[in-house]
Parts: structure tokens; C-alpha cells; sequence
């Protein structure tokens, strides 16, 4: 019986970056002499234990063979006899299919470690074929490692590519596409997620309505970089230098998708985008069963974001309305990530990245503005029932009015 550390543990280990968490394969062993030990056992597929002390998932080397469809349609073998080898070629990439003992050498059969110096992303075997979700893996992994000059090579481009023909991605749940799309969101290049996705055409299958905006022109004059699912990348690029939260940057994903729906005959124009995008981007979030949060966000940036790039120019009776429907008073925090996905937008265009965004600050200091409306005042004055707010409603437009004059003076 012998422990192995494997996958993303040994990888960033040798690429010299920090080790957030470690997975074992044990080989020789079965599951009453990991319980006899003081494991615990969690997997409910195969035999996957915690330890006893560390809580380090410990799982039995094992071989996997394809019987059904999707991600679950497979038979495990978890027998002792499962070598080290066999089980590391079940693996996605050849530079998650290394291991070495505790202190020991690096154990690498699939030339991982030379796929990792050469920055390369490679399936093991042709057994990768037979899993969907790794396309969203592999895309994933291509987002977190693009800093480092990490690229998919062909041939492994060409598998997900017949896994996305074969239709196998449509048995994937929507719970396991937004759990790789919300990993891959956070990584510092996301945008490199959909653009691999798109190469081998499963964008289309798990994102329709961002696979629309390919070939869609918008105005030259606004947008330089034309086409609309590269603005879209753009976007998000900015999103996630600029740190962005989470529901931030699905919003800034969703914020455009109505484009998709604009007749030709109106290209490059898109009037009346706002309301196609917000209800596209609630099909998508209803679809893969977003987050309320990222859900409510997107909906929002999708409707309102031309509000926020008017900023100046919104009479203070709409911007009353704008922040009556990011419920501003009661969720101050909401505005930050609305202003900070329009800000993405605006600069996700090519040549106007570094452009400064003063609706930003107007925006905030208007909502400051509005929320400090003394509401006690008004009922001393005897003012109660549907008349007090409507008059503390009024109290809030004059407050953005002057705001506004203020800012205009100065």
C-alpha cells in the first residue's frame, strides 16, 4: 500500500506556484483496509477517503471504462491491483498525470513534465475522448495558465472537437457547466475560457446566445473592434484586471447578448438592445442556474448599461429611476458592481482600454447624494402614508438635481 500526491499538486509544484490543495492516489489497498486506518469515506462513485487528521481527499487507484453518456457513464475499477500508471492514464492532461511519493522522484509516464516546460496542454490518451466535461477542463485550464504562455495543441483541440459533434456535451447538467464557468470566470484571463470554447465549437453548444454575437458588427466609430463577441471578450479582459467580483464579470458576460437578435438590415446599429440582452441574458442565467446574484447583476448591467454611459446627459427623474431599480438604498453595494461592469464595457474596446470612465464617480456621488434625504424631517412635518414617499421621492430627485448642477459647475 502506497501514497501518491498527483495532478494539480505536482504541477504547480514544478511551475513554482502556490499548492492551495493536495490529492492522493493510494495504490494497493482496498476500502476496508483505508477504514481500519481511520479514513473517512466521502465518494459515492468510487472509493474516495479524507484522512483522518489533514482531511486530504485519499483516492484508490482506479480504471474507468465509458458505458453511457455524459460525464456519469462510466464503470470504475478500484482493485488493488490498479497500478499508479493505469490510473494516471485515465487523466485529462498529460501535466495532471504526474505523481511522486512523499519526498520521493516524479513519476511521469505521459511526458508531463515535458509538456510543462514546452507549455503545453495534451491529452493523455484517446481515452479523454470519452468525457465532455473535460472540454470545459481543458478550456479552464487554458484561461488559469495563459499568463504562462499555456496553449491547447491541436490534436487535443481536434478531440473536443468530436466530443462537441458527437452531441455528448448535451448530457452535461447545468450545474457542472456553471461550476467550470464560474472557476474559469475568476481566472485573471476568463476571456481565454470562451475563446477555447469557441475553437472547437462549444460555445455554441453550452453558450448559444455569446456564440450569436459572432460576426455581428456594432459602429466603428464606438467600437473599433467591430465584431461583437470580441467586444465581449474585451470586456471581460477588463473585468478581470480591474479584480472584479464574480457577479461582476457573469454581468459584463451577459451585458450584450441581445446584439445577437438585431436584424441585419439594421446592423451595425442596435436599437433597443438593452431590453433583448436583459431577457437573453435571463434565459442563459435561468438555463445553467446561475447564482442569484450573478442573475439579478446581469439583468440589471444588461438593461441599464447605456443608462450608466449617459450618465451626464439622464435627467435627474431617470437616474431616480435607474437607482430605484439597482435598489440603491437598501443594497449600496449593488451599485459598485453595476458601475464597475459598465466601466468594463467602455473599455472593452480595442484601443480605449486605458480611457477614463467619470461616470463612475458622478454615479456614485449621485447615489451618496440621494441616500442622505432626510426622511425624519419629513414626517415632523406631519407628512405620512403613500404621501410620505412620494415626498420623500421628490426630496431625492431635487437632491440628484443638485448633484447634478453642482457637477456641472464645476
Amino acid at each position: 500500500m502506497k501514497n501518491y500526491l498527483v495532478g494539480g499538486a505536482v504541477r504547480d509544484q514544478l511551475l513554482g506556484r502556490p499548492v492551495t490543495e493536495r490529492d492522493w492516489v493510494v495504490v494497493g489497498a482496498t476500502p476496508d483496509a483505508m477504514l481500519a486506518q481511520g479514513f473517512k469515506p466521502v465518494g459515492r462513485d468510487f472509493p474516495v477517503f479524507l484522512h483522518p487528521q489533514t482531511g486530504e481527499e485519499y483516492a484508490l487507484a482506479r480504471t474507468e471504462r465509458k458505458q453511457g453518456h455524459g460525464y456519469h457513464g462510466f464503470v470504475f475499477n478500484a482493485d488493488p491491483s490498479v497500478t499508479l500508471e493505469e490510473d494516471l492514464q485515465r487523466r485529462d492532461l498529460t501535466v495532471n498525470a504526474m505523481a511522486r511519493e512523499l519526498g520521493g522522484p516524479l513519476i511521469d509516464p505521459y511526458n508531463g513534465l515535458q509538456d510543462l516546460k514546452a507549455r503545453k496542454l495534451r491529452h493523455v490518451s484517446d481515452a479523454f475522448g470519452e468525457d465532455p466535461l473535460r472540454v470545459l477542463r481543458v478550456a479552464r485550464f487554458a484561461a488559469r495558465y495563459h499568463p504562462l504562455g499555456f496553449y491547447v495543441v491541436d490534436d487535443t483541440l481536434a478531440l473536443m472537437r468530436g466530443l462537441v459533434d458527437s452531441g455528448e456535451l448535451a448530457h452535461l447538467t447545468p450545474e457542472r457547466i456553471w461550476k467550470e464557468t464560474e472557476r474559469a470566470l475568476m481566472e485573471k484571463n476568463p476571456q481565454v475560457f470562451f475563446k477555447v470554447l469557441e475553437s472547437c465549437g462549444a460555445l455554441h453548444a453550452c453558450f448559444p446566445e455569446l456564440a450569436a454575437l459572432r460576426g455581428v458588427p456594432q459602429p466603428e466609430k464606438h467600437h473599433p473592434e467591430v465584431d461583437t463577441l470580441e467586444h465581449q471578450y474585451l470586456a471581460l479582459e477588463q473585468a478581470a484586471n480591474m479584480n472584479a467580483p464574480l457577479a461582476t464579470r457573469y454581468a459584463v458576460l451577459v451585458h450584450d447578448l441581445g446584439k445577437g437578435l438585431t436584424p441585419q438590415e439594421e446592423w451595425p446599429r442596435h436599437i433597443a438592445h438593452e431590453v433583448r440582452s436583459k431577457k437573453l441574458a435571463n434565459v442563459m442565467s435561468a438555463r445553467l442556474k446561475v447564482p442569484r446574484e450573478c442573475q439579478e447583476l446581469g439583468a440589471l448591467v444588461a438593461e441599464f448599461h447605456t443608462h450608466a454611459h449617459r450618465a451626464f446627459e439622464l435627467r435627474p427623474e431617470t437616474l431616480w429611476k435607474l437607482f430605484k431599480s439597482l435598489d440603491v438604498i437598501r443594497r449600496p453595494e449593488r451599485l459598485d458592481g453595476f458601475i464597475d461592469a459598465c466601466e468594463a464595457d467602455a473599455r472593452g474596446r480595442t484601443g480605449l482600454e486605458d480611457n477614463p470612465y467619470p461616470q463612475a464617480e458622478y454615479l456614485r456621488g449621485a447615489a451618496r447624494s440621494a441616500s442622505i434625504v432626510d426622511v425624519a424631517a419629513l414626517q415632523a412635518q406631519g407628512i405620512s402614508g403613500p404621501d410620505l414617499g412620494k415626498a420623500i421621492e421628490q426630496a431625492r430627485v431635487a437632491a440628484l438635481t443638485e448633484h447634478k448642477r453642482l457637477c456641472q459647475t464645476t
